[in-house]
């Protein structure tokens, strides 16, 4: 499953970017999915992702009612990584592309590849709190749940 470029639709659009685009950036997509709705365009993707989502991440998530069970790892294009408005890079290193005029934040956080539940859960719960500074700083009203 490719992610197409985006066509410009008045609302922000973010990219999550690490190596396997199976743990970090996975869930911080669910997190910035569920957080701003259909407010921000999300999308994420890694250099060389993994065949399938970690199940970690996918359980701690549950646990807090997101369901990325059906998220499936994929590359990122440069082409989607030139149109969006921000790129959070998570551990990628010198694998993320880096294009002029584009927006790049970079979140250092753990790996969860081969964490144990308790160890992930940190990490999700950081990266909610990132998320919603982020959601924040592009201006984007949260909805009441």
């Amino acid at each position: 499953m490719t992610q197409d470029p985006i066509e410009p639709n008045g609302r922000p659009s973010v990219m999550f970017a690490c190596v396997h685009n199976a743990g970090r950036s996975q869930m911080a997509s669910g997190w910035m999915r569920h957080l701003a709705s259909d407010r921000v365009d999300v999308y994420s993707g890694g250099s060389e992702p993994a065949s399938r989502v970690n199940p970690v991440a996918v359980a701690v998530m549950e646990e807090r009612g997101i369901d990325i069970s059906g998220a499936e790892p994929q590359a990122w294009t440069d082409e989607l990584i030139q149109s969006v408005d921000v790129v959070v890079t998570m551990g990628c290193g010198d694998t993320c592309p880096v294009f002029p005029g584009t927006r790049y934040i970079d979140w250092d956080l753990d790996d969860p590849s081969g964490l144990p539940i308790e160890a992930v859960r940190p990490i999700r719960d950081d990266l909610e709190q990132r998320i919603r500074g982020l959601i924040a700083e592009l201006g984007v009203t949260i909805p009441a749940s």
